[in-house]
């Protein structure tokens, strides 16, 4: 078995001890998140899975992604009023977007437990997480600005 097909099983696994029935649609929406290594959006989903599901509408994908989300297998990222997009990793990890084109990509860095500790000694405040983002230029963008 391979790491993507356990990783599936796994996800499998934990919907169905949630009480989630598994739907082909449903399937084939995890299937898909947990290969993307892009963050996508409910439309790219939609878009991805149309041709194998003529029925399956975009709020079927919206609907599955939220049962997902609140059984902790996806991660919701809203950044500022763009659509929001999902990641099955749902481990600790920073994210470096593309101010050009969009794209997200994982990286890992020591969690920045101290910076949390600081605003509550700070604040006075109870710090539930935090999220880091770094922006720039990615490789595509910059080859195609060089031309």
């Amino acid at each position: 078995m391979t790491v993507s097909e356990q990783r599936l099983q796994e996800a499998i696994d934990t919907l169905k001890s949630s009480g989630v029935r598994i739907t082909p649609q449903r399937h084939a929406v995890l299937e898909y998140l947990l290969n993307a290594m892009t963050h996508p959006t409910a439309d790219d989903i939609y878009k991805a899975l149309e041709s194998k599901f003529p029925n399956m509408s975009v709020a079927t994908v919206y609907n599955n992604l939220r049962v997902f989300r609140e059984i902790g297998l996806v991660r919701e990222l809203t950044y500022g009023d763009s659509s929001s997009r999902f990641d099955c990793n749902t481990s600790d990890h920073y994210h470096i977007i593309c101010e050009t084109c969009g794209k997200i990509v994982d990286f890992h860095y020591p969690k920045l437990n101290e910076v949390e500790a600081l605003a509550e000694q700070v604040t006075g405040f109870t710090v539930s997480h935090h999220r880091m983002e770094v922006y720039g230029t990615c490789s595509q963008c910059k080859a195609k600005t060089a031309h």
